[in-house]
């Protein structure tokens, strides 16, 4: 799907219900100028209980809603989402959409003076393996619970 945005088009998020109103909050912090849409599912939040096939279909009906307001960039702020969803969202659309699974990740790596992290998160969050993932990704040495 193509859509029309520019420098000043607005920066769509979604969740799959109103989580990620705490990464708008974020964005608003550091890009305070910056038009902002979100759209939370809160008609089939949670996601986590859901099946693959199932997230990866309601994210691309999420992003296609985003793209009906000729946003710039999508911010997916629902971990299931960002699990099973981000490599088809990218290969679908144009617009460059990101996860908040990277950020969190790195975020965690360069917090712990253990060396340990625990991931809380969704069934599904978990069972894609995500974190662990990306986590020993960026320092092998950790250890995921």
């Amino acid at each position: 799907m193509e859509c029309k945005f520019t420098a000043r088009s607005a920066i769509g998020v979604f969740d799959s219900g109103l989580g990620g109103l705490t990464v708008v909050k974020e964005l608003k912090r550091h890009l305070p100028f910056e038009k902002i849409v979100y759209f939370g599912d809160t008609a089939r939040v949670p996601y986590g209980t859901k099946s693959k096939e199932a997230i990866i279909r309601f994210s691309i009906e999420n992003t296609q809603i985003l793209l009906k307001h000729n946003v710039k960039i999508v911010v997916v702020a629902c971990n299931s989402s960002a699990s099973y969803a981000l490599k088809k969202l990218r290969a679908s659309f144009s617009v460059p959409c990101v996860g908040v699974i990277g950020p969190g990740a790195r975020k965690a790596v360069n917090t712990t003076r253990s060396g340990r992290i625990g991931v809380i998160a969704t069934s599904a969050t978990t069972a894609s393996g995500a974190y662990p993932r990306v986590i020993c990704g960026l320092n092998p040495q950790v250890k995921v619970f």
